[in-house]
């Protein structure tokens, strides 16, 4: 079929304005199975490709052809700043044909959400925090607000693809459905899907439809990539060395002051006259390398050029850095963590820096194509920092983590289009007392039975059992969160009205109690621990004197000082995928280059690959580290990791005679055992072979509370979550078996 003949005349209008010569092959292939099929669609094309366009062109085509009686597209994004950027093209596009947009997030103003409950229509966008508090608090509402839904777009669903929160929406997304009645197509738009087949299950998941996933020539990607590693402080690894291959990159005026961090040098060089995007893994991180770049300005006499951005700070922050990224012009730079690593349009960019190893391929894709928009290559400088080692340091710490993951993410991309897949296998008690106490709040008096049929019949609670709903249940009654009526029917108690009338309800990930900070009328954003009044705190890429704080109001009053502070958010772990950590082995392995490792990662990765044959690291996972201390280097991912590590303490501690466990995860434990190295393979390979209960590799008094509300679960249920749900046994018992080879080796 002709998909542009097809189209709306006001899209062809709008594309005819818009100068486009002709359609591109991800619009004709989504045009073809949205006006084709009635099943959803799964559009996966790189970043920039057109994807909204490819999903709205369609849709918005059957909308005017056959207008909804109530909203007709239902836009859910993981971030407000996305709704904010897609807002402003979905308006242009729809003002003529007369479809009106509406955001609905916790910024936007109140006068759209009125009108649009006043006359339900158009296309509604909105966050999944924002989607379960209407479901909460306007549950009357929902079947003239939805009843004819027609589609549902999710976009960057790669990012709900492996925790709480994706299963979170798909849960509101089946709620919504049953409510209003409604049988909407869902259409997912991401950039980096690794598996479309498994990413395309999950989006249909209780949909009672297929998803259709069109095929397309996506053209080839082009990438500008470097990669440099750099000691804090001099000499670097190539110093005295000659390096040979390596890329040039353009000249840099060194003015930087003398005894300055070399990596942060690198990056204030490099992003002069420039827009770029410099990526961290943390707020904390960004805080302090933003800090350190406006410090370069100050030293160099030149004026500040550094933007900060991440989900600390306001909202007049974050939208101030976006509007500047979208001015062509400007030649300002954002520090940032992932709150910019998702789709929103922040105009030409002409590079993005990663400081360190994100900890997935779909991080390293997202940011990565954050550039290269308007026909440009996508441009990424990679800068891995590290200590130099100490004279006495242990055989671990030689090895460049971050750097060799780095090289590893690359890699895996570049060689098998590895992404990260959907994780489906959990047991989410969490999310189950979350749904629960929401639907009571939402629906009001239900009978037990009632309320398991909502809730337990969800599709990511597949997993649980009745048995297990009960457990939870009678603990919730006990707790109060939960009463029991005359009738015999289910309310929310005391406990449980004060917990789901915060605002922090809506959401299902782990957040800090946090403290607004303000300086005379401006809000400066929030950070979790206060410090006592005349300490420094680091916000907004600065650092603040404490003048003030309010502990029941939670509020912290500064004023700005000069000076270096590192900031503190809150902990975050990285979920890093077994197949990363294979290759990170295979890299130390392998005596290929990489055409875009700059000298100095050069030099390092080369140390790196000595000290790797020579420890005999290469030979097997086991390495003596003298006496009776020993490295054990696994290749596992995060929670594979973590099972094995668990796996040796409770299952094999005892007659290895395992003592002082000190892990550096993903990547190496360290600890003394009074057994020979073949003996430890034995006994290990031993043990995986017996059958024993996940919850054996559960400390005997431990409740590892994961997710933001195992708090309030039944100790036996997170326990139980946390052994099925979270650890991998099966991959760390498949690694272990694999260690069988060695067993009968004589030490030597």
């Amino acid at each position: 079929m002709n998909v542009f003949e097809r189209y709306a005349p006001f899209i062809q209008d709008y594309i005819y304005r818009s100068g486009w010569q002709n359609l591109r092959g991800v619009q004709n292939a989504a045009g073809e199975a949205i006006f084709n099929t009635d099943q959803n669609v799964l559009i996966s094309a790189s970043t920039a490709s057109g994807k909204t366009e490819a999903a709205f062109f369609p849709i918005l085509t059957l909308l005017e052809e056959d207008p909804s009686r109530t909203v007709g597209v239902l836009y859910i994004a993981p971030l407000k700043a996305l709704i904010n950027d897609q807002f402003g093209r979905l308006n242009e596009l729809c003002e003529e044909a007369g479809i009106t947009v509406t955001r609905w997030h916790g910024d936007a103003a109140q006068t759209g959400k009125r009108k649009l409950l006043r006359k339900p229509s158009g296309i509604l966008q909105i966050t999944p925090e924002s989607l379960e508090s209407l479901l909460i608090n306007k549950h009357m509402e929902i079947p003239s607000l939805f009843g004819d839904l027609r589609f549902i777009v999710i976009d960057e669903i790669h990012s709900l693809l492996r925790g709480d929160r994706g299963l979170q929406t798909f849960c509101l997304i089946e709620r919504l459905c049953k409510t209003a009645g409604c049988q909407p197509r869902r259409i997912g738009l991401s950039a980096t899907i690794g598996d479309p087949e498994a990413a395309g299950r999950f989006l249909a998941a209780g949909s009672g439809r297929g998803t259709v996933i069109p095929k397309f020539e996506g053209g080839r990607e082009v990438w500008r990539l470097s990669m440099e590693h750099f000691y804090n402080s001099d000499p670097q690894a190539d110093e005295g060395k000659e390096i040979t291959g390596t890329p040039e990159l353009e000249e840099a005026t060194d003015t930087a002051p003398e005894a300055a961090d070399p990596g942060i040098g690198y990056i204030f060089e490099h992003t002069r006259g420039k827009k770029c995007l410099i990526f961290t893994n943390s707020r904390e991180e960004c805080e302090a390398v933003c800090q350190n770049l406006r410090q370069y300005c100050e030293v160099n006499h030149e004026p500040d050029r550094f933007l900060i951005h991440h989900g600390n700070l306001s909202a007049s922050y974050r939208e101030s850095a976006e509007e500047e990224m979208k001015d062509d012009d400007s030649l300002m730079s954002v520090c940032a963590t992932a709150t910019l690593e998702l789709g929103i349009d922040i105009g030409r960019l002409e590079r993005a820096f990663q400081i360190d190893a994100p900890f997935t391929v779909s991080g390293f894709l997202q940011r990565m194509g954050r550039t290269g928009r308007r026909g440009d290559p996508s441009e990424m400088w990679f800068v891995m920092r590290e200590e130099h080692q100490e004279a006495r340091a242990m055989l671990p710490d030689a090895i460049p983590w971050y750097l060799i993951q780095g090289i590893a993410l690359v890699q895996l991309y570049i060689e098998e289009r590895f992404v990260e897949p959907p994780r489906m296998d959990r047991m989410p008690f969490s999310l189950l007392y979350h749904q629960t106490m929401s639907t009571l709040a939402s629906q009001g008096e239900m009978t037990p039975a009632e309320l398991a049929s909502r809730v337990l019949t969800l599709n990511c609670f597949q997993r649980i059992s009745q048995e297990d709903y009960k457990v939870l249940l009678r603990h919730l009654l006990e707790k109060d969160h939960i009463i029991r009526t005359e009738n015999g029917g289910l309310i929310l108690g005391l406990t449980g009205e004060r917990i789901v009338s915060s605002y922090k309800f809506y959401a299902v990930f782990q957040e800090n109690v946090e403290y607004t900070v303000r300086t005379g009328s401006e809000q400066l954003g929030t950070i979790v621990k206060p410090p006592p009044v005349g300490d420094k705190i680091a916000i907004a890429g600065r650092v603040w004197a404490v003048d003030e704080v309010d502990h029941q109001r939670r509020e912290v009053w500064c004023t700005l000082v000069k000076g270096n502070i590192p900031a503190y958010f809150g902990d975050v772990a990285g979920d890093i995928h077994t197949r990363i950590l294979e290759r990170m082995y295979g890299v130390l392995a392998e005596d290929r280059q990489y055409p875009y490792l700059m000298s100095h990662a050069c030099a390092r990765l080369a140390e790196a690959r000595e000290t790797f044959r020579k420890s005999m690291m290469s030979e097997r996972p086991l390495v003596h580290l003298g006496g009776k201390m020993w490295a054990l280097f696994p290749w596992l991912g995060s929670y594979a990791f973590l099972a094995l590590e668990r796996f040796l303490k409770l299952r094999c501690g005892e007659r290895l005679g395992l003592k002082g466990m000190n892990s550096s995860r993903p990547y190496y434990m360290q600890f003394t055992i009074q057994v020979s190295e073949a003996e430890f393979y034995e006994i290990v390979a031993e043990e995986a072979e017996k059958v024993f209960d996940a919850l054996e590799l559960v400390y005997p008094k431990e409740v590892p509370v994961f997710e933001k509300y195992d708090e309030y679960v039944p100790e036996e249920l997170v326990r139980k979550g946390f052994a099925n749900g979270v650890l991998d046994i099966e991959g760390m018992k498949e690694r272990v078996r694999s260690w069988k080879k060695f067993g009968g080796r004589q030490d030597e």
